[in-house]
């Protein structure tokens, strides 16, 4: 069994036992019950949401070809997730940032679909088929790694709502799309 699990922008691979996860929807974050972490006063931002993606695979090869039990998870460390409330006073502030930090997850629910989606649906090599989704699974990591780091820099971390709405629409747009494409499986 292999596995890896991302947390935010750092990749380490670890072994990992058995799991399952069925979503149809990305969790909703909630202030009181999603940051419990202590805030890095050494951080100019006023929130962080931490994240992780595990996957493992169990693998049969029977004669050329090669069948993978996939198991995909993500979810949000709520201890290492932090909000700076002295630094978002007013309730429309806080309503911003957490909708800010929803964008977040919701691309990670994204990356969750399409994991779920590529790397059950390819067809691999016998004589390499471990390193084939290995390095399928850092390839989809590294994008949404970059997607997560775009929605930020492009936002300005929520604070510049005009492109805060333009990212709502791309991730609104690529959830559906993702959707679809495993629906039509």
């Amino acid at each position: 069994m292999k596995s890896l699990i991302i947390v935010m922008l750092f990749f380490i691979a670890t072994p990992l036992l058995s799991f399952r996860q069925d979503i149809s929807e990305p969790e909703q974050l909630d202030w009181n019950i999603h940051f419990k972490g202590k805030p890095d006063n050494n951080s100019p931002f006023y929130a962080l949401t931490a994240m992780t993606w595990k996957y493992s695979y169990a693998s049969t090869v029977y004669r050329n070809r090669v069948e993978i039990k996939l198991q995909n998870e993500i979810s949000i460390d709520k201890n290492r997730s932090w909000v700076k409330f002295d630094k978002v006073k007013t309730e429309e502030s806080k309503q911003n940032l957490l909708h800010h930090e929803q964008g977040h997850v919701d691309i990670q629910y994204i990356l969750y679909l399409e994991a779920d989606r590529v790397l059950k649906n390819r067809t691999y090599s016998v004589k390499n088929y471990k390193a084939q989704i290995s390095d399928l699974a850092n390839q989809i990591s590294t994008y949404f790694d970059t997607m997560q780091r775009n929605y930020d820099e492009e936002t300005e971390h929520g604070s510049n709502h005009k492109m805060q709405e333009r990212w709502d629409k791309i991730i609104s747009d690529k959830m559906d799309e993702s959707r679809a494409a495993g629906n039509s499986k």
